[in-house]
């Protein structure tokens, strides 16, 4: 299969409509619609089951999509690694999601910086998913995820440390004084809906909380009493005393780790491995 295959299939399957594929891949829909069938004989499997109003994944398209978008990432990985490689300035990207693990970032980037041929290190600090995104298509060299919201499949991995989750409320809110909550509590707190997190696709999940897309919106609707949410118990020592954190035996528990590509042969980012599980350990 050839790459603008690809391509085409994914866009048809994520809009489920060859008018909006056609548009969003700036191309005539006859043409993209004779590919897809194209690529349907060639591998022997219906992709998609067209009717007149509708255009239905099967589930060897789903297979397909599940599968067209690691290798998509690979090729734009390989294109983005190839070019920074070639621009003579040493360095590494490191990325994580911002609010989360601060201490240790903090911490390794210290540790790092004394090291002798320290190399600069860029931090980009972004929303949900975006770390494991980053180092998928080649923008990062490495970056902190956190199992079980991030998938590290295809990465070497360390685990750093894994941590309970606790539920963030106004500290004036009644059930700010419990000791402890189960998640069917938690849900079923009538004036304080848990927030919806932005996936990696850029959809949300359905529930009647308040969508957010980083830590700072997170902050203000938890404030404003809008909102909750479960957060790694970690993050306790970033909140003021307008916020309170209570346990949730049930929820499950958060393992970071620190992730980079399997043919990495840079000594920087060994570099920056071994030191976090050091100083996790």
């Amino acid at each position: 299969m050839e790459t603008r295959e690809l391509r085409y299939f994914v866009a048809v399957a994520e809009e489920l409509h060859f008018g909006r594929a056609a548009r969003r891949l700036v191309m005539a829909q006859p043409p993209l619609s004779r590919a897809i069938q194209r690529l349907e004989r060639r591998l022997g499997a219906v992709l998609l089951r067209r009717t007149p109003r509708a255009v239905v994944l099967t589930e060897a398209g789903a297979v397909l999509l599940r599968e067209a978008r690691v290798a998509l990432d690979a090729v734009e990985a390989a294109e983005r690694r190839t070019v920074r490689a070639a621009v003579d300035r040493p360095g590494v990207v490191l990325a994580a999601k911002a609010g989360a693990s601060s201490e240790l970032l903090s911490t390794l980037l210290a540790a790092y910086a004394a090291e002798p041929g320290a190399v600069p290190v860029e931090v980009v600090l972004c929303g949900p998913g975006e770390p494991e995104t980053l180092l998928r298509n080649g923008s990062a060299d490495l970056a902190l995820l956190h199992r079980p919201f991030d998938s590290t499949s295809g990465f070497d991995t360390e685990e750093l440390c894994t941590e309970r989750q606790v539920i963030v409320l106004p500290s004036g809110h009644p059930a700010a004084a419990r000791s402890g909550l189960s998640m069917a509590e938690v849900a079923a707190l009538p004036d304080l809906p848990l927030v919806r997190w932005r996936r990696r696709d850029g959809s949300f999940p359905d529930g009647p909380g308040p969508q957010v897309g980083n830590y700072s919106q997170l902050v203000q609707l938890i404030g404003l009493g809008r909102a909750c949410a479960l957060v790694p118990e970690s993050l306790r020592a970033q909140l003021g005393d307008a916020y309170a954190t209570v346990p949730v035996s049930d929820a499950p528990s958060v393992t970071t780790v620190i992730s980079w590509p399997p043919h990495s042969r840079s000594r920087a980012v060994a570099e920056l491995v071994r030191l976090a599980t050091e100083i996790q350990s």
